[in-house]
């Protein structure tokens, strides 16, 4: 989902990530976990 939405979103900032999983999945979501997980999936900044 994850990285579905990065393709979608690409232009979001990490933060903006996380907010928005929030939202769409009511679990606190830590900006760091985004940041590890876009760069587990071969996104780098």
């Amino acid at each position: 989902m994850l990285k579905h939405r990065v393709h979608r979103s690409c232009q979001l900032y990490t933060e903006s990530i996380a907010k928005h999983l929030q939202t769409l999945c009511g679990l606190q979501i830590s900006t760091t976990a985004v940041c590890t997980e876009l760069h587990g999936i071969g996104f780098y900044s």
